[in-house]
């Protein structure tokens, strides 16, 4: 008996629940595993132990128990502190305090992993009246995330034209569609894969007679080895492939503002300012308007616009066709008692890109807010004023992970611009360029592959489905779910359902980096019940963008990243 028990014992739980940005992490070790105590793990193991074997925390005084309560609470949050603290090396820090003349806007990480620029090497001469280079406005193109997207809404939707699926052996789904232009007597090709979509332009006379399908799914790529292609007679077919194809693009972005004084090195002192100075106001006002949260209608980048939980006012503007919300740290509710803000670290935490102001001398530091989320830097410092036009003049500089590609449009030489109109036009293209060259960095990319081949599988089965529902077969008319007799009349069956759940982990900076859940029928899978928890709901047939996160795809998320 005693040494069942010892066995038993040695694989209690012990557990260390981490309070942070993105949820808790729970973690449990096996007793036989060496590690240092500590004693924190003695108080928690206590905590956790059954009542019967629980020892008592304090003794019988309430006000002495509630004391040592909050001594726990505090240390255990004083440790989470440390992990996310990032100062400057000592040093550093002191010769910074003391240098006179202009500093660098950012300095890279102790630890690297971070491009600058421009690079230090080149800020010679950064004066507003220096010579400029490269300070080119028709330039300012913004970049195509996904240039196949808009191709099926722009010469397939309004044309006659048939859809085919399979699934291949190697390949996985397929999703292939067919349009005849006899105007130009082409043949136009589309195939969907898991990693990519392919498109094709062919010339009908090159052909004795119009290929197959399977012919022209190798022709755009001789890896696929299936045989034969089921084709789609599902009436509402075109809606689902083009919510399909569109699942990357979103007219709507969402950026978080800092404000940096001088002498700020921490990412607890960057969150935890509240007043705006004028120079910070004046600069808001170059990149939007200032609106009142409450009633807002427009993309609200999940804020609260009914009941206040986010601030009562936001930044926001428009462009280029574009919706652009703002989360600025100041105007986010502010916690007495939390070093790490983070009902404000919740927002701009998890965000992409974000903009940095700085107020004063004192460089910013690469990796100096902590955050899975956050990949790109903008930081922007106000300089003397320029002597001819009288305005304000402002210098711009750009810090990313080493895995984030370089993006447009090119900084000036020097990096100065002394128009506000122009500073505001260059920095949006900027901000947006930066978020959709983000997604091409290693962690984005495998999230976005995962969300991809889940919508692609779920596509083809849905297709496929429906297709056999409208040629009449009884089995599917017999199954009690979504999928059978309501899905085939109403045309919002799994797919849409998957894709919503897809879509609702975008939150766009992260907007298409969710995993979609499918919904089978009820003999075979059981759905899971979702609580959406701050998403928005998407009415009408088609799938809406979400701007938040629920608590199953948070969880989803979380295990992504760990597994990245």
């Amino acid at each position: 008996m005693e040494r069942e028990k010892r066995n038993d014992m040695s694989f209690s739980r012990k557990r260390s629940f981490t309070f942070g940005t993105y949820g808790g992490v729970d973690r449990f070790t096996c007793g036989d595993e060496t590690r240092p105590e500590c004693p924190e793990d003695n108080m928690l193991d206590t905590l956790d132990s059954p009542a019967s074997e629980r020892k008592p925390l304090v003794s019988a005084s309430s006000n002495q128990r509630d004391t040592e309560l909050f001594e726990i609470i505090e240390k255990l949050q004083g440790s989470r502190i440390d992990e996310q603290r990032c100062e400057f090396p000592p040093p550093l820090k002191s010769q910074l305090l003391t240098m006179g003349g202009d500093l660098p806007l950012i300095l890279p990480s102790k630890l690297g992993g971070y491009w600058i620029d421009p690079p230090l090497e080149r800020l010679v001469d950064v004066s507003p009246t220096g010579s400029y280079y490269g300070l080119n406005p028709d330039s300012y193109d913004i970049m195509e995330r996904d240039k196949e997207a808009k191709i099926y809404q722009e010469f397939f939707s309004s044309r006659y034209h048939h859809s085919f699926t399979a699934v291949d052996p190697s390949l996985g789904p397929l999703v292939l569609s067919v349009c005849l232009e006899d105007e130009e007597n082409k043949l136009r090709v589309i195939l969907r894969m898991k990693e990519c979509s392919l498109h094709g332009v062919f010339s009908v006379s090159l052909f004795p007679n119009i290929p197959s399908a399977v012919e022209l799914a190798k022709m755009l790529c001789d890896r696929v080895t299936v045989s034969q292609f089921e084709v789609v007679s599902y009436l509402k077919a075109p809606e689902l492939i083009m919510a399909f194809d569109e699942h990357r693009v979103s007219p709507n972005f969402k950026f978080g503002i800092l404000c940096q004084k001088d002498g700020q090195f921490t990412e607890e002192d960057i969150l935890g300012n509240n007043e705006e100075s004028d120079e910070f106001k004046e600069f808001l006002s170059i990149l939007g308007e200032t609106v009142l949260l409450q009633g807002f209608t427009g993309f609200r980048g999940g804020l609260d616009v009914c009941y206040g939980q986010t601030g009562s006012e936001t930044v926001v503007t428009s462009f280029q066709g574009r919706e652009i919300m703002f989360h600025v740290a100041t105007k986010l509710p502010f916690t007495d008692g939390d070093p790490q803000q983070l009902q404000r670290k919740r927002h701009i935490g998890n965000d992409i890109v974000a903009l940095v102001y700085q107020e004063g001398q004192t460089p910013f530091l690469s990796d100096v807010i902590k955050s899975h989320f956050l990949h790109c830097f903008l930081v922007v410092r106000r300089t003397q004023r320029a002597e001819d036009s009288g305005e304000p003049a402002y210098q711009v500089s750009v810090t990313a992970r080493e895995d984030v590609p370089p993006f447009g449009p090119v900084l000036p030489d020097p990096p100065i611009f002394t128009e506000c109109s122009l500073l505001r036009e260059f920095l949006l293209t900027k901000l947006i360029n930066a978020e959709i060259s983000c997604y091409k960095a290693q962690q984005f990319s495998r999230l976005e592959l995962r969300t991809r081949s889940s919508l692609l599988e779920s596509l083809q089965a849905e297709l496929s489905t429906r297709s056999q529902c409208m040629m009449g077969d009884r089995l599917l008319y017999a199954l009690p779910s979504s999928e059978g007799v309501r899905g085939a009349s109403e045309g919002s069956g799994g797919f849409i359902e998957n894709f919503k759940r897809a879509i609702r982990v975008r939150s766009h900076s992260f907007e298409t980096l969710g995993v979609p859940r499918k919904v089978g029928s009820n003999a075979a899978q059981k759905p899971k019940p979702e609580k959406d928890g701050d998403s928005d709901k998407s009415p009408g047939p088609l799938p809406a963008l979400s701007d938040s996160l629920g608590p199953a795809e948070v969880k989803d998320q979380a295990s992504s990243q760990e597994d990245t």
